[in-house]
């Protein structure tokens, strides 16, 4: 349920008080699904952990930034108090912004970039830099969508919290007893699936999965090919923490069990709709209503970057068989205006109910004693943006790169989304922060 109307959104939320703080990723200059088979970005903290962590890169891999979590305080409401060099809509440095966008946007040697801010008055700014489509020479637009990867995971745990609203879930019932034909859940949770810490093993990190997605990168995936993949539990429920995929491709096919209908028109009725997102869409099932940003890898030098197109000739991106397969960890594309105002509204309170907003949150406590390499909760990610607590997710499938963030003390809100996998696009988030907020410049 939206409980007020976006554009009149003033953020009254909870106080996040930690010292985490994100570490920039370097991942090579060169995305190989041949020599870098598909792994989960996460590490497994607890009792039951792995000595190494699976590798990185490939179709299904979002590197996570590391986080050292510090002391949790508890949550206290509180109403946001905008720093006084926050702008207005009368204020918004638009020239330096779109300034620092195009120059990061080259140095990096990323094809396409869009960013959108939102502030406390809810006024906003939106930038676009490269092109959406290099063969066509087509350039990112405001309403350009890109393929957001695991920030769908916000929508599905969303939906799955919403659903438990209604009465249709509970949270710490185990997930066979929605699924009971699911021969992979064991004695997991819900609430498990939802914070990572069900032990199931991500089924992207198979050693045969990259050559068989691209093996033939136009054919559609059902949800029972790619869960083929999950090989034997990490851990015990409960045990530890480890980022699935496997918990949101589960989460999906729970909500449309207990609900009786796809996740694409759940998404759409529950939050796309009702909150005029327009530019968004579950790629499995929904065509795009505007443009589209292409997938790439990028080779050569940053000076003189290759871009390599990834897409198989239909409307999905980056292409069909990894976004099915993906499904509820990871099927959604919207533009950079679209992901910001879903920030703001889930983390602001319009979608959820106090209760479950709190326990979304709350739950990066519980999670805490395992030592994961990002603190989190139900579906979100508790950080720092240049050193300013921020809720929100990272997502990456091979040929995009994305970020949202949400800082509750600052009432702003932003969205990064490119269209190649090898950059953070953290690092802009924090520079067009710093712009904003007339901070020094990131080096």
């Amino acid at each position: 349920m939206i409980r007020r109307p976006v554009s009149a959104l003033l953020v009254a939320t909870v106080a996040l008080v930690a010292t985490a703080a994100v570490v920039s990723w370097q991942p090579a200059a060169v995305e190989s699904p041949e020599a870098q088979p598909s792994g989960s970005p996460a590490a497994t903290r607890g009792p039951s952990a792995p000595k190494s962590d699976p590798p990185l890169g490939g179709i299904g891999a979002e590197p996570v930034a590391t986080a050292t979590a510090g002391p949790w305080a508890e949550p206290t409401p509180v109403a946001a108090t905008p720093e006084p060099s926050v702008p207005t809509a009368a204020t918004i440095p638009d020239t330096a912004l779109q300034a620092r966008l195009d120059a990061l946007r080259e140095k990096l040697g990323i094809p396409g970039v869009s960013a959108t801010i939102i502030l406390p008055d809810g006024a906003s700014w939106t930038g676009t830099s490269g092109m959406a489509d290099v063969r066509a020479r087509k350039p990112v637009t405001d309403n350009t969508a890109f393929a957001i990867a695991s920030i769908s995971k916000t929508f599905t745990a969303a939906l799955i919290l919403a659903l438990a609203e209604d009465g249709a879930i509970d949270l710490d019932a185990r997930v066979a007893h929605y699924l009971p034909d699911l021969g992979i859940a064991g004695r997991a949770t819900v609430r498990q699936l939802l914070d990572h810490t069900s032990g199931l093993r991500d089924y992207f990190v198979h050693p045969r999965i990259d050559e068989r997605l691209f093996g033939d990168r136009g054919r559609a995936w059902t949800p029972e090919e790619a869960l083929a993949h999950v090989r034997a539990p990490v851990f015990k429920p409960g045990r530890g923490w480890y980022y699935s995929n496997t918990n949101y491709l589960v989460l999906a096919l729970l909500a449309e069990a207990v609900d009786g209908r796809p996740l694409a028109v759940q998404l759409r009725e529950r939050f796309l709709d009702p909150l005029d997102l327009a530019h968004s869409h579950e790629q499995v099932a929904e065509s795009p209503s505007g443009r589209l940003a292409r997938g790439y890898r990028v080779t050569g030098t940053r000076a003189r970057p290759t871009f390599i197109g990834l897409g198989d000739g239909s409307t999905i991106v980056p292409f069909t068989s990894v976004v099915s397969a993906a499904y509820g960890a990871g099927s959604i594309a919207a533009s950079s205006i679209d992901v910001a105002r879903w920030a703001r509204a889930l983390y602001g309170g319009d979608v959820l109910s106090p209760e479950s907003f709190r326990a979304m949150i709350d739950d990066a406590k519980v999670t805490a004693r395992f030592r994961p390499t990002i603190p989190y909760g139900l579906g979100v990610q508790l950080v720092a943006l240049d050193g300013r607590a921020a809720y929100g997710h990272t997502g990456r499938l091979i040929g995009f790169r994305s970020v949202v963030r949400h800082l509750p003390a600052e009432g702003i809100t932003i969205a990064v989304l490119t269209n190649e996998g090898n950059q953070d696009p953290s690092r802009i988030a924090r520079a067009l922060v710093r712009v904003l907020l007339k901070a020094p410049p990131v080096s």
